[in-house]
């Protein structure tokens, strides 16, 4: 059993934060691609959420915009998660005996490998900014578990290792 001791304290992330780039698997090849909002419509004003997104895939080639209105947000982790956008499975999931683990991006990914490992977790305190549920303070009940640290941050490592191997 690894001994961790870091310290985390909740940066007050929320799933918006971690929207700009997401990491799916490609509907075309399967093969690793990108969520990403659209070049030409990055007004400062709009909300990042509705922004119109597109698809790209550079092993296929495959491009999708999405500019529609609904935006659907994995719940759970009874199941495998897709992109909020298009519906394509996430890249950056593994299965683990509690559920599904995952992340939309490498920064999302950390977090929740820095929150896993460390020993100490602080929380953001809830009458600073009126924000009470963080993406940490969001994650499932099995992912803050103590005992279930060795295996989620084992799952964090398998992740990395496939996005490095794609």
């Amino acid at each position: 059993m690894a001994s961790f001791s870091a310290r985390f304290r909740d940066p007050r992330s929320t799933e918006y934060d971690f929207l700009s780039l997401i990491l799916v698997r490609c509907p075309g090849c399967e093969k690793p691609a990108r969520v990403v909002p659209e070049p030409a419509d990055s007004a400062p004003g709009g909300r990042v959420l509705f922004q119109p997104r597109r698809l790209v895939c550079r092993a296929c080639g495959l491009s999708r915009v999405w500019s529609g209105r609904l935006v659907t947000l994995s719940a759970g982790t009874a199941k495998p998660a897709t992109d909020p956008y298009f519906g394509v499975p996430l890249l950056l999931q593994v299965e683990t005996r509690h559920g599904w683990l995952w992340a939309y991006n490498l920064e999302h990914l950390d977090l929740i490998r820095r929150f896993v490992q460390a020993s100490l977790r602080e929380r953001a305190p809830w009458y600073d900014t009126g924000q009470k549920m963080t993406v940490v303070a969001r994650l499932p009940a099995w992912v803050k578990r103590a005992k279930n640290r060795d295996e989620i941050v084992r799952a964090v490592s398998r992740l990395h290792a496939s996005l490095v191997a794609a």
